[in-house]
């Protein structure tokens, strides 16, 4: 039995460079939440949590400051995308996600098993292609065309006219 395929193409839309920002960023953030949700699978995992210890830090007040303040960049920067002007949201993209890179690739440090590694090596390995990609949104944000300047006026307001128009 033959399926019925419409003749017509489908419309292509180009997609706000604002939207395609912070939907990675969405994406991005989706990513680091299960990621931590999966390694609390990992054995031990909860055991060190509930004595105080994540990554061989001590959870005290100051490490959950750091750690909400790591995490709420990404989150805010899914609102920033879509309401900052262009040439101050393009740059803030550009700065945040080329230091978050190094930031992600820091998860991996101190990681003993290798046990882990895959797990590791994939989740790193995804947060980098979207910080990748959102660095690659805005590096490549389209420019408009130089409107031309209006006409000179005088101090009248009527046109300026040029000596030979005189």
């Amino acid at each position: 039995m033959r399926i019925p395929r419409s003749h017509t193409a489908l419309e292509d839309l180009r997609m706000p460079v604002q939207a395609e920002l912070a939907a990675a960023w969405t994406s991005l953030m989706l990513l680091y939440i299960y990621v931590d949700i999966f390694h609390f699978f990992k054995p031990g995992t909860i055991d060190d949590i509930l004595v105080g210890i994540v990554h061989e830090f001590d959870t005290g007040p100051t490490f959950v400051a750091l750690a909400l303040t790591l995490m709420a960049v990404p989150a805010l920067m899914v609102v920033l995308s879509m309401t900052l002007p262009a040439r101050v949201n393009r740059t803030i993209n550009l700065v945040i996600a080329t230091l978050y890179i190094p930031v992600t690739i820091y998860n991996a440090a101190g990681e003993e098993s290798w046990a882990y590694s895959y797990f590791y090596g994939l989740s790193i390995g995804l947060e980098v292609l979207l910080l990748a990609l959102i660095l690659r949104y805005a590096w490549t944000w389209p420019r408009r065309a130089a409107s031309p300047a209006p006409p000179a006026t005088s101090f009248d307001g009527e046109p300026h006219r040029t000596p030979q128009q005189a």
